[in-house]
């Protein structure tokens, strides 16, 4: 006989470590499924203890979850009938309390912990990605795939150093925050947060995309108004290396406005003289995005339309590009396509980088990010580009795009003499410490992390902190797992890849042999 489960019981099982709904009058433990929630854990949340049947037949087929839920997890029918959800509001208040930081041990804790607390379409804006996602699973699951050769019986007592430099530029670590859009929808200071913390770890490089919510000028004084931690570095590691992540307008104009406040001296004081000088390090001019790729959990939680005060106003507009308020249309309320309507779909190798290279000084480097085969790395090196960043867009723009550490690998296959000509720098699906050591085993410089510092963002600049602490450790212990104690002494033969070589072209023409069968007929 099913067991019987009282309205009261069932209120018990309201968190992430028990997550009981109740559907059609049966009782579900959805505890382990919640975390992989094609729509997202919040959802969940908003309904663990209740009766979700309203919320689960809007999208679902009664039937799903009796098919495709383990009987184990079918707990038992309701004894009474429960109190009818309500409907005042869109937005039900999450039960589960935000986890204390100290809890966060990984960046995966940091993910889960986002999922109780940031707002529906801040969470979906973050953590979507492309149509069925395959890119952005592959960006992580690749990685497991390459395992290590740790190497034994070496002395690794000595210190771990992971300072180098990027782009000339001294940082304290190859991990660098990768640029994301609109940090102010997740805390109230954004990308100005995110800069304290990267100065209170020495000097990690940041990226600051055309659509932050802050300007660079903004970033670049929150970090030099911030001051050092008692017992922290001082000098210019302590500096936070800035760089601009570049949407091209469609009105040319506007970038090259853009592009000129950022590298022409400003009238500043004796005192801040230095800040004109800190403006921009580099410019990553972004190829990967000639159009907004479709996300569909964004697509499909709603915007405030308008927005409900001036402060949801404020988090939703970027100070660099076109002034947007978002407003959902026929196809769904996605903040980052509803904002992207000023970028440009005309960049071309023939005319874009000569036109960005006459705007900017020669002391200012330019790198290509959204590099996806070895072919155009190739393109980029021979068109004058100082570095690439093998990049998807965290899989947000083409999905069955090939995972980022594959290309990393078809580019020493297929062209290695790039590394030695622009510095290589690879993004997406970096969650772990061995994540990094791999892709700087395969000759990247530099390791972009996007999401998880979103994620450390919504505890402030104390969890922006935490989550690259978390990574620089993980790679500190993973070196020294593998025998190395430096990073000049990382190579390609700490890893073995034949699981996924055969994924990878073996020439820079290679073609479907289809392809080549046609052609011949032709």
């Amino acid at each position: 006989m099913p067991q019987t489960i009282s309205p009261l019981e069932l209120s018990s099982h309201n968190t992430l470590g028990s997550l009981w709904i109740a559907i059609d009058g049966q009782v579900y433990d959805l505890t382990e499924f919640a975390p992989n929630h094609p729509g997202g854990l919040s959802v969940l949340l908003q309904h663990a203890g209740k009766d979700g049947t309203a919320a689960y037949n809007a999208v679902h087929s009664p039937s799903l979850l009796q098919s495709t839920l383990p009987v184990s997890k079918h707990i038992g029918r309701i004894s009474s009938p429960l109190p009818a959800p309500s409907t005042s509001t869109s937005r039900l208040s999450l039960t589960a309390p935000k986890p204390p930081l100290s809890s966060l041990i990984s960046v995966n804790d940091f993910r889960l912990a986002a999922h109780t607390f940031l707002p529906p379409k801040t969470l979906a804006f973050i953590s979507s990605a492309a149509t069925d996602c395959i890119t952005h699973r592959r960006n992580s699951t690749a990685y497991s795939d390459i395992t290590l050769r740790p190497r034994v019986l070496v002395d690794v007592s000595a210190p771990v150093s992971l300072k180098t430099t990027i782009l000339g530029q001294q940082v304290s670590s190859p991990i660098f925050v990768a640029p994301t859009s609109l940090g102010k929808t997740v805390h109230p200071e954004g990308e100005r947060e995110i800069a304290r913390a990267c100065k209170e770890l020495g000097g990690i490089a940041q990226v600051i995309s055309t659509s932050a919510s802050f300007s660079v000028s903004d970033v670049v004084q929150a970090a030099l108004d911030h001051p050092i931690p008692a017992g922290g570095e001082t000098g210019t590691g302590a500096n936070v290396p800035v760089f601009l992540q570049l949407y091209v307008d469609k009105h040319a104009p506007n970038t090259e406005a853009l592009l000129a406040s950022l590298t022409s001296p400003d009238h500043l004081n004796d005192d801040n003289q230095q800040q004109s000088a800190n403006k921009i390090k580099a410019v990553f001019l972004t190829v990967d995005a000639p159009v907004p790729g479709k996300r569909e959990a964004d697509e499909r939680v709603p915007t405030d339309n308008p927005p409900s005060s001036p402060a949801a106003a404020a988090a939703t507009t970027t100070p660099m590009a076109t002034q947007l308020t978002p407003t959902s249309d026929s196809s769904g309320s996605a903040l980052g396509r509803l904002m992207a309507s000023y970028i440009s779909p005309s960049l071309t190798w023939q005319t874009t980088l000569p036109w960005l290279r006459r705007l900017l000084p020669r002391s200012v480097p330019l790198v290509i990010k959204g590099i996806q085969t070895a072919a155009d790395a190739v393109l980029a090196a021979r068109a004058g580009a100082d570095g690439i960043v093998v990049s998807n867009h965290g899989g947000r723009s083409l999905d069955t795009s090939p995972a980022t550490i594959l290309v990393l690998l078809e580019l020493q296959r297929c062209a290695p003499w790039v590394f030695e000509r622009v510095e290589v720098f690879v993004d997406g699906g970096i969650t772990r410490g061995t994540d990094v050591f791999k892709a700087l085993c395969l000759g990247a410089r530099g390791v972009g992390v996007g999401r998880a510092v979103l994620y450390g963002l919504g505890y402030g600049r104390e969890g922006v902190k935490r989550v690259l602490e978390i990574l620089n450790a993980e790679l500190v212990t993973t070196m020294k797992m593998c025998g190395v104690t430096s990073l000049d002494e990382i190579h390609a033969g700490l890893l073995n890849t034949r699981a996924v070589d055969h994924l990878v072209p073996n020439s820079l023409s290679e073609e479907h042999p289809y392809a080549k069968w046609r052609r011949a007929k032709l």
